[in-house]
């Protein structure tokens, strides 16, 4: 039996990148969703084993010192992993998985498993990431700044990856259709958008440097 494929998709908090996971998986039924275990709590509309597995500091803990995990990270003061039987069952049964976990988790996936596709959401410009982060009125102001700092250092890391989504807004399936096109495809020419990187990466500079000031 031919193994299957690992995806691993990243994005800035605000990006889109749940909501294209979730269309492309609506879309496309080839996809099967590894879904992460967090500590963090439930937001509106989120549902238990489906958009994580909510769970207790101790059972996370519990979990990594038995290595039941494949990765695990800590963001924005909350601890993420992905449970790994699930990964490796599914791929060796020749299914197509997709990841959607942190860049810091991602890259602890790229050294164990090299083959794995990586794919990495950003909006078109760092105020509309901002805009999209006050817009979801789910979180303090507080909490969307160090939302934007972890994104400078994320921006970062864009280069690793072996495409960019640009989620434009109103634009949803032309996003899922191109992360469905780069798997299929395998893209590997990291570096190819350096250029819009390094456009984003000042953006979001100047944004903390506001807040900071």
């Amino acid at each position: 039996m031919t193994k299957g494929s690992l995806t691993v998709i990243s994005g800035f908090s605000g990006a889109g990148k749940g909501t294209i996971m979730k269309r492309l998986l609506e879309k496309y039924p080839q996809y099967v969703e590894s879904v992460s275990c967090t500590t963090r709590q439930p937001r509106p509309g989120e549902v238990d084993g489906k958009s994580y597995y909510f769970i207790s500091q101790e059972e996370f803990d519990r979990r990594v010192a038995n290595d039941e995990l494949l990765e695990h990270a800590g963001y924005v003061g909350h601890s993420y992993g992905t449970p790994k039987r699930f990964v490796e069952e599914q791929i060796a049964a020749g299914r197509d998985v997709i990841l959607e976990i942190e860049a810091q988790g991602a890259a602890i996936v790229k050294q164990k498993m090299p083959e794995a596709i990586m794919l990495f959401v950003t909006t078109e410009s760092a105020d509309i990431l901002k805009d999209r982060l006050i817009g979801r009125g789910t979180e303090s102001m507080e909490l969307v700044q160090k939302r934007l700092a972890r994104a400078c250092e994320e921006c970062r890391l864009m280069e690793h990856y072996d495409a960019l989504i640009v989620n434009r807004t109103g634009c949803l399936e032309e996003a899922v259709d191109e992360v469905h096109a780069a798997i299929q495809s395998f893209k590997t020419t990291p570096g190819r958008e350096h250029g819009f990187i390094e456009q984003l990466e000042h953006e979001l500079d100047a944004i903390n440097k506001n807040y900071k000031g």
